[in-house]
């Protein structure tokens, strides 16, 4: 419910050994690596109980002897004694929660519904200790006069502001209830999440012969064909998955509209089915309690006490901000769903458009309309050169540069690792990338660290993941993407920058620990890179031919730049509505969550051609840290089409001048300011709702 108070410092250096084996526990020992990495080949997964147990003794010693200290407080002991304290947890968990998420095993997936009340606990014992917040507000009171620089008080305030959320201030029968809640969450979360994973793994579409893979591009079949090799079909045989990669494809190009609708739907009922894995009491339970907490606190509802924390501040000014976009994008959506049908008459399909058809039909027309279709466009956006653009774009940014160790051993085969260099060429950093789907790897794309940044003691440089779900090209052949998929990687790419350039002091504000509706504004601005000329011309290269993408394909890409933008709008501020009904409900039952969920889509007039991008049983944004803030995304764009367009004023998109600005107060300054001033202290004013709209082709 609240982000982890104590910071995490440098890397315990004295070896330690577990109980159960006369062997080094690597998680416990000093990693020897040359860039103070995990060492994975060496990690198994029975390491991690001992490890976390001993993580967990080792912090909470540490924080005894903080509240413990009879001294009168200072900064120097309690913030910064805070700062420096559960280096040991910080690091085991890292391991332990990126390993999870991304190469998941039964025996990892135990331990961590065993471990996640028991992290719930830990971090809720911290932030009610009442002789721990006694000394914090101690500072707080007289932080006028403690001659504290500007870096220094941010921390004191955030430190306090934390404690005061996580329920410092209530009785305590309150907090003994917030405990229970904390735990309980934990492990709903954490069931949430395998529920997921589990459904999408448990669930394929054999595709047998030419008549069940008409349409589909022979690349796509190829990937589908060694995907049905793997799980050991037969010769000829190809399946289609539930991860996004694979599905959507399917659904964009597949002829075969009885198979589409078979696929469509098993992707919607993620979470939804009866049986063990299926997440709707799950999720009702997750709002009665966030809803019970924020209660607790003094609020309405959850979305009133996740709000004020945030740029938005209010339910009412995300709704307005929904509201001004939701009318006009419901409109262009009803535009674009009459010409699909106008398309389909043309071909003698007289079945209205339902959901399944919707993409399917939109590549179509997109075709019809500007000449484009995804198969064209594929050959020229191979991964390795979309990485190639993404690290050069840093480069001119920023000064970065990246140099593959191709000896690194990472956690899984597939994963790539790379030195980061700044433009002194000093070490900055370590950028970690593993991006193709996989049965083991939880759905979707995130940026993620094994190391933070900071600068307590000798200092840290910060070690970086990015994860994707992308489809493997063949032995010997590149891995090919859409144009979304390219987008995709940049807008990872845009996170992972945001913790590599962090230059702060203290770890609890470094990197990405911003509020989640602007956490999103670093990725969504980088996407914009990789639709100009420049990069395009440089780094879309087709695979065969070894050709630049011809200039008239990249017009075509750019006219049709904004088609479909009404679907696209729809299906995701639908889900950014529902998250907020569903939080700022005034009371703690929502009841069945498909009716609210219907209920909540007709009342706002969900077209139903349409369904929301996430569905509620495996909205996995909104069960985790986006609870009240999916919306996030929304909110950032508006800054990142207005700082974009600081660039495109100086008629340069890599201008140093406005490049250093977005460096020194967005990239690298964390949580160090307020994020608003943040913003203004770059662009010089607040940020204008006009680029979104342009942006999304709903303005002229």
């Amino acid at each position: 419910m609240t982000k982890t108070v104590s910071a995490r410092s440098k890397a315990t250096t004295q070896p330690r050994l577990t109980k159960s084996t006369t062997k080094p526990n690597p998680l416990l020992t000093r990693w020897a690596g040359k860039f103070g990495e995990p060492p994975f080949a060496k990690i198994e997964a029975k390491h991690f109980r001992p490890a976390l147990q001993a993580a967990f003794r080792e912090h909470k010693a540490e924080i005894e002897k903080i509240a413990a200290n009879t001294a009168k407080p200072t900064f120097a002991n309690t913030i910064l004694a805070l700062e420096k304290s559960g280096t040991l947890l910080s690091r085991v968990s890292a391991v332990f929660g990126n390993l999870e998420a991304t190469d998941s095993t039964p025996e990892l997936q135990d331990i961590a519904r065993e471990m996640s009340p028991r992290f719930a606990a830990h971090e809720t014992r911290i932030l009610l200790d009442a002789r721990l917040f006694r000394r914090i507000d101690d500072l707080y009171e007289r932080r006028d006069t403690l001659l504290l620089d500007a870096e220094d008080r941010r921390v004191l305030e955030r430190h306090h502001l934390t404690f005061v959320r996580a329920g410092a201030r209530l009785s305590s029968a309150a907090k003994s209830r917030v405990k229970t809640i904390n735990a309980r969450l934990a492990s709903l979360v954490t069931q949430f999440m395998q529920n997921v994973l589990k459904d999408e793994q448990s669930w394929r579409l054999v595709l047998d012969g030419s008549h069940d893979m008409a349409g589909l591009p022979q690349s796509f079949v190829e990937a589908a064909k060694r995907a049905a090799a793997d799980q050991g079909l037969g010769e000829g045989k190809a399946i289609v998955t539930l991860a996004r990669s694979s599905v959507e494809g399917f659904l964009t190009f597949s002829s075969r509209r009885d198979l589409r609708e078979q696929a469509f739907k098993a992707w919607i009922a993620r979470g939804a089915s009866a049986g063990e894995t299926d997440n709707r009491n799950i999720v009702s339970e997750v709002v009665a309690l966030r809803s019970e907490y924020a209660q607790l606190m003094g609020f309405k509802s959850f979305a009133a006490f996740n709000l004020e924390d945030t740029m938005a501040k209010t339910p009412e000014a995300v709704h307005d901000l929904m509201t001004a976009v939701w009318s006009k994008a419901v409109a262009r959506a009803a535009e674009e769903r009459d010409a699909l049908a106008a398309y389909a008459r043309g071909q003698g399909e007289n079945a209205d458009i339902a959901p399944w058809d919707w993409r399917y039909f939109a590549e179509k027309v997109r075709k019809a309309r500007y000449d484009l279709d995804e198969a064209e466009l594929r050959p020229y956006l191979q991964l390795d050169h979309m990485i190639a653009a993404a690290f050069d774009c840093a480069r001119r940014l920023f000064g970065l540069t990246f140099r593959e160790l191709e000896a690194f051993e990472g956690y899984h085969a597939d994963v790539r690792a790379w030195e980061v260099l700044d433009a002194s060429g000093a070490h900055a950093g370590l950028f970690i990338g593993d991006y193709f789907a996989r049965p083991s790897k939880r759905s979707g794309a995130w940026m993620s660290n094994f190391r933070t940044q900071h600068k307590l003691g000798k200092g840290q440089r910060p070690i970086i993941i990015n994860v994707l779900n992308f489809t493997k090209g063949g032995e010997g052949e590149p891995s090919l993407l859409s144009f979304d998929d390219a987008r995709t990687l940049f807008h990872e790419f845009g996170h992972g920058l945001h913790g590599l350039l962090s230059n702060v002091t203290y770890p609890s504000i470094a990197g990405t620990a911003v509020s989640t509706d602007f956490v999103e504004l670093p990725s969504q601005l980088y996407e914009h890179w990789l639709s100009t000329p420049d990069v395009l011309s440089h780094y879309a290269v087709h695979c065969q031919t070894g050709k630049a993408m011809p200039d008239d394909l990249h017009q075509r890409l750019k006219a049709a730049r904004n088609f479909n933008q009404g679907f696209a709008t729809v299906e995701y501020t639908a889900s950014a509505l529902v998250d907020m009904a569903l939080y700022a409900a005034d009371g703690a039952d929502v009841g069945d969550i498909e009716k609210f969920e219907a209920e909540t889509l007709k009342k706002i007039g969900m077209p139903p051609e349409i369904v929301m991008r996430h569905r509620l049983p495996h909205f996995m944004h909104i069960i985790g840290g986006y609870a009240a803030g999916y919306y996030s995304y929304l909110w950032s764009e508006v800054m990142d089409a207005d700082a974009f367009a600081a660039f495109e004023e100086t008629g340069n998109v890599f201008d140093p001048a406005t490049a250093r600005k977005l460096k020194e107060f967005i990239y690298s300054a964390g949580n160090c300011r307020d994020p608003h001033d943040a913003y203004v202290a770059f662009r010089g004013r607040p940020p204008k709702i006009d680029g979104l709209l342009k942006k999304r082709g709903l303005a002229a």
